[in-house]
């Protein structure tokens, strides 16, 4: 469950204070400064997942310092990872100084002096990662010769980190222990991922962190080419290069196989655009939109998974909206030329049977 809090209802003589305190709690303690207490703004939001926690924070310019005396007094000897998502924001330790801005990250330790602050007058938006230094497995060396350098993390490993923490935001709330508990691993790998892609040292993760980073990889990867007629298991394992029965055993402890995912999230897409197209497009123009080559065989499985035709979900979409009934559809479809998924051939559509063919694989 997230526990947020915010400067709404600190006087502003007290926020120094107020802020100095909660970054203590959720971070380790600091001295800080508050640039103007009297415009300065906080909200923070922190989840604890067993030995790691994470954490939005929205804040004003300030500036803090964690001390070699701070850090006699209290070392959590934690690792932060942290993920700029607006504003900028530097960090110097040790030798290095990270200067970031929106889709930056850097990693730093609580048992190392530091310096911090904000470099934009609006202050910063970040993603905060602790995570206690004995259970990332990398070189401990290695690590902390990497403590704030600035890296980007806008794509790849990052990308799919930060879209991981935001779904942490949305949804894990309504977790259950068990579910969080499993969160903590994912987090754990996650981090321990992009530190080690920094680190050139992807060998020295385990053998089931690097399965998890390849299984999230191969999601993105279909989430990107849904559109594509040619995304199929193939393509899939040729981009990644993987061979088809590596694949194949990649999804084994998945509740759908791959042919079975791209097939649920095709027709995902194409159920939110037919219930919220406005004005309508036609179905057949949708579906080709989101790769499926055959029309009927669109309607015969949007039916097998929905209980109900296109058309008439999308009549029934609009009645519930008090909307007119959309017209009937005439002439060829009209959409964008699509991108073909990288490994698989050129000029060849796959048909719905091949891409979202039942069983697994």
């Amino acid at each position: 469950m997230w526990s947020w809090v915010s400067h709404d209802s600190v006087e502003t003589a007290d926020r120094t204070e107020w802020f100095n305190d909660m970054i203590a709690r959720t971070v380790a303690p600091h001295r800080m400064e508050l640039v103007d207490p009297a415009t300065f703004h906080a909200r923070t939001g922190v989840l604890e997942l067993g030995r790691v926690s994470v954490a939005y924070h929205d804040y004003g310019a300030q500036r803090s310092w964690r001390t070699p005396e701070l850090i006699r007094r209290s070392d959590p000897e934690h690792y932060f990872l942290g993920l700029l998502t607006g504003g900028g924001m530097r960090v110097d330790q040790g030798r290095n100084e990270a200067r970031l801005t929106a889709g930056d990250a850097v990693l730093f330790d609580t048992s190392h002096p530091y310096s911090a602050g904000t470099t934009s007058p609006g202050g910063s938006r970040v993603l905060l990662m602790s995570i206690p230094r004995t259970v990332v497995n990398l070189p401990a060396d290695r690590v902390d010769a990497a403590l704030a350098q600035g890296f980007a993390a806008r794509e790849g490993i990052g990308a799919i980190l930060r879209r991981f923490l935001g779904s942490l935001r949305e949804h894990a709330g309504a977790c259950s222990p068990q579910e969080l508990e499993s969160l903590e691993r994912s987090t754990v790998s996650l981090a321990s991922a992009l530190i080690a892609q920094q680190l050139d040292a992807w060998e020295a993760l385990s053998a089931e962190t690097r399965e998890e980073i390849l299984l999230r990889r191969v999601h993105a990867f279909i989430e990107h080419h849904l559109d594509d007629p040619g995304l199929s298991p193939e393509a899939v394992a040729a981009h990644h290069h993987i061979s088809l029965r590596g694949l194949y055993s990649l999804f084994s402890a998945e509740e759908e196989s791959v042919a079975a995912r791209i097939r649920r999230r095709r027709l995902e897409r194409c159920r939110a655009e037919l219930a919220a197209s406005r004005p309508p497009q036609p179905i057949r123009a949708i579906a080709a939109r989101w790769g499926f080559t055959s029309d009927t065989a669109f309607s015969r499985t949007f039916k097998a998974a929905y209980g109900i035709s296109p058309r008439a979900f999308r009549r029934q979409a609009a009645a519930q909206h008090g909307q007119l009934t959309p017209p009937a559809e005439t002439g060829p479809p009209r959409h964008r030329p699509r991108r073909r998924a990288p490994g698989a051939e050129s000029g060849s559509g796959v048909p719905l049977r091949t891409v979202g063919s039942g069983g697994r694989g």
